[in-house]
């Protein structure tokens, strides 16, 4: 903090940068940043004590930190003040495979986990009567989690299966698809449907982010062997997060 206070303090950074004074201070937080001066969760000094250190208005102040939270360098919270965001890696997901989340982030060597949104036996709504086949009175059995790598909230996912397949979701302690391996129900294949969407406000409170910040709505519906849909889930993850990657290849008539 003492470092960044003398980076404010030194008044060349002003006479010597171009443009209005809100971009100029907003590109020296994070200038210092970048750099590390300011670590991950370390606290700004108050809009307050920051003009009085630049000699600019808290106007211009509260412009320039306003400008770093939309682009999620810095977050505020309320009571507390401004704060220098956790910085989020970018995790890489090919599309060429069907695997479970905990599976696929334990191949990149990070550690997953889940706070559990919601697990228990429903009557299903008409949406996966539809999908998952079933008839009038039946129940899905519905597991919603917060999904979670090294700690960093990813992406909520939202599966429902029937009651027939999972008659027991508080079985799930840790991968779905491992309970469902244990049981003869894994899916074999899938269908994905991606879209992109910004979040509500209750999507973005749980993974932590502005409302209306961009992400990605998944719909998967998995299949076993015979043909029968075992699984129907919907997902949102973080857009600043995530990269799905999907190899093509050209028809050997076109090359």
């Amino acid at each position: 903090m003492t470092e960044f206070i003398s980076m404010l303090e030194d008044g060349d950074w002003r006479v010597n940068a171009s443009g209005p004074r809100y971009l100029q201070l907003r590109r020296r937080i994070q200038k210092a940043i970048d750099e590390g001066v300011l670590g991950e969760n370390e606290p700004l000094p108050s809009e307050r004590e920051i003009a009085a250190l630049t000699d600019l208005s808290r106007v211009t102040v509260r412009k320039a930190v306003a400008g770093l939270v939309e682009d999620r360098v810095v977050v505020q919270k309320r009571g507390s003040g401004s704060f220098v965001a956790p910085r989020v890696h970018k995790v890489e997901q090919r599309l060429s495979g069907l695997t479970s989340f905990s599976e696929d982030m334990a191949r990149r060597g990070l550690t997953a986990s889940s706070e559990w949104l919601r697990r228990g036996l429903f009557p299903a709504s008409p949406e996966e009567m539809f999908t998952l086949g079933l008839t009038s009175g039946c129940r899905v059995a519905r597991v919603d989690r917060l999904r979670k790598a090294d700690g960093t909230p990813m992406a909520i996912e939202r599966a429902s299966l029937s009651e027939t397949v999972l008659p027991h979701p508080e079985e799930v302690t840790r991968s779905l698809y491992s309970v469902l391996r244990a049981s003869g129900m894994q899916p074999v294949r899938a269908i994905q449907r991606i879209s992109a969407r910004n979040f509500d406000p209750v999507d973005a409170e749980i993974l932590g982010v502005p409302a209306g910040s961009a992400g990605l709505k998944i719909e998967r519906v998995s299949y076993l062997a015979n043909g029968n849909v075992v699984e129907f889930t919907r997902s949102v993850y973080r857009g600043d997060a995530y990269d799905f990657i999907a190899e093509l290849q050209i028809p050997e008539e076109q090359t």
